[in-house]
């Protein structure tokens, strides 16, 4: 079983003197999910490790480099799904946490919940020992005045699992409490092992409406390719006049991604590679 993992930086733009450190970026993150995938992990593993890079970075929208909501606060939501059982995890509205995806994998598999939100979410990661932060530590400089986009990694690994995790600061000045596609199943991520995984990025609204990675997963049952079904899916989500992307893998291993944007940055395992770039 080839071992794939791919990573996007957000669909829509990027500031020009930033393109290739987002490149950069996403290669690390994809070495950082490959580590894993070598060393017999699971996809979650990989994918996990690969959002964290990405959360970690100001230059994405997800993590340290959220924007800023209408109250000038960053709000993030993050999901993470495993294609075995179709188990879930989802936290929204969060303030407090530098890694929103690993809370909302610690809601899959510490409790008999999908989704927490807001100070429950952040109470509960607390208790299970991720560092809750100042609300403010959370605002990189430049976000304050900038948009951007969501963050995504799916994976297959030598077991033939796929995952997907999403996460994201959202839209920026958006209403407090309000809540994207990005922790929605079926919407910001969707995973099932027989078929593939996809992640998408763009605006959440268009995309729940569409819910685009479960109709780009499903199509996959035809047999067609990642890539194949990524350029499918987007005439789709067109119709929903929305602006973003997604990408996949599907169950042979290979990765497609498309976007109706002008950059999404984009890294993914080519044999021994990992190569990358800002646009098709």
């Amino acid at each position: 079983m080839p071992l794939s993992l791919i990573v996007h930086g957000g669909a829509g733009t990027h500031r020009p003197a930033d393109h290739l450190s987002v490149m950069e970026t996403c290669r690390d993150a994809v070495a950082a999910g490959r580590a894993y995938l070598q060393q017999g992990g699971s996809a979650l593993d990989a994918v996990e490790a690969a959002v964290r890079i990405l959360e970690d970075s100001p230059l994405f929208n997800a993590g340290y480099g959220s924007v800023i909501n209408a109250d000038g606060m960053c709000e993030m939501d993050a999901m993470i799904m495993e294609g075995e059982r179709g188990m879930i995890g989802a936290v929204g509205g969060v303030k407090r946490l530098r890694n929103p995806i690993t809370a909302a994998r610690l809601v899959m598999e510490r409790t008999p919940h999908h989704f927490l939100i807001a100070e429950g979410a952040e109470r509960f990661a607390e208790r299970e020992g991720l560092i809750v932060v100042s609300p403010e530590s959370m605002i990189a400089p430049h976000r304050l005045s900038e948009s951007g986009d969501t963050v995504g990694a799916v994976a297959l690994d030598g077991a033939g699992h796929v995952a997907v995790a999403v996460s994201t600061g959202g839209l920026h000045h958006k209403m407090p409490g309000r809540i994207g596609d990005s922790p929605i199943p079926g919407a910001g991520g969707y995973a099932e092992d027989f078929l593939g995984a996809a992640c998408a990025t763009g605006v959440g609204e268009t995309i729940m409406r569409s819910m685009l990675t479960f109709r780009a997963v499903q199509m996959m049952s035809a047999q067609i390719s990642a890539q194949a079904v990524a350029d499918a899916v987007m005439p789709i989500y067109a119709r929903f006049e929305g602006d973003g992307g997604l990408i996949m893998v599907d169950k042979q291993g290979r990765v497609g991604f498309a976007h109706n944007t002008p950059l999404m940055p984009v890294a993914w395992i080519d044999g021994d590679e990992i190569k990358a770039q800002m646009s098709r």
